[in-house]
């Protein structure tokens, strides 16, 4: 995905709670001027943010993926969508919290969604493979492999004929590693991301653990995708922990 820094998280306007009892430990919070409502049932918790301010939505899904709760995160951007439908193709983001939350369909979709306006991120068609790998087989992803155009960085060519098939893991590593040293860290760490999301497509668990954590260990980034390896390892229970 293109590289970009996290949008700072806008800050909250102080809380002026009115608590309520209800049922099942349900509350309402009533926030200053407007309403965001925090549903607490069976100890799962669903945020509502102001749909007024997709802004605050959007933010508010990139952190609870970056605390690895894919799961709402992917229903706060599906609140996003449903705010601001013309911001769909842009949330590529989105289709990253779908496939950890197991909704690969709707990975799926989003990832095709996102190539009408980008139709050049090898990394976009990495991802919808993945999410047809897991839903329908890796054969089948292969034969739905979106078509893509020249992605210049390196090794985005190497990782794209890795997913179609024509090339095995180690011209991938040996794409990363050359060039300049102060690029070097930056595309192993993009080549072990996917190499490990590609052996987990694929099924061999293994590999996908032994390339991941060197995508979000040795050769990690402080980046969104450099993050996202370490939300990977978190969510799979391989250690270590997301930096702070």
């Amino acid at each position: 995905m293109p590289l970009m820094p996290l949008m700072p998280l806008m800050p909250l306007m102080p809380l002026m709670p009115l608590m309520h009892f209800m049922p099942r430990s349900k509350f309402m919070l009533c926030m200053a001027g407007r309403a965001a409502v925090l549903l607490l049932a069976c100890g799962t918790a669903v945020h509502a943010a102001d749909d007024a301010d997709p802004s605050v939505l959007f933010n508010e899904a990139v952190r609870l993926f970056f605390a690895a709760q894919p799961v709402e995160s992917a229903k706060t951007f599906d609140l996003l969508v449903k705010a601001q439908p013309a911001s769909e193709p842009e949330l590529w983001q989105r289709g990253l919290s779908l496939y950890y939350a197991n909704r690969f369909d709707d990975g799926r979709r989003q990832f095709e969604i996102h190539r009408t306006v980008n139709p050049a991120d090898v990394e976009n068609v990495a991802w919808h493979f993945a999410c047809v790998a897991r839903d329908k087989g890796a054969d089948v992803a292969r034969q739905a492999i979106i078509p893509v155009g020249v992605d210049g960085r390196v090794p985005m060519k190497e990782i794209l004929d890795l997913f179609a098939g024509r090339i095995e893991p180690a011209a991938v590593l040996a794409a990363a590693e050359a060039g300049p040293e102060n690029t070097r860290r930056n595309q192993l760490c993009y080549a072990h991301l996917y190499l490990g999301l590609h052996a987990e497509a694929i099924g061999a668990a293994d590999k996908a653990k032994h390339h991941m954590l060197l995508a979000a260990g040795p050769f990690s980034m402080d980046h969104y995708m450099g993050k996202v390896a370490q939300v990977h390892v978190r969510l799979r229970g391989w250690a270590p922990a997301a930096k702070p």
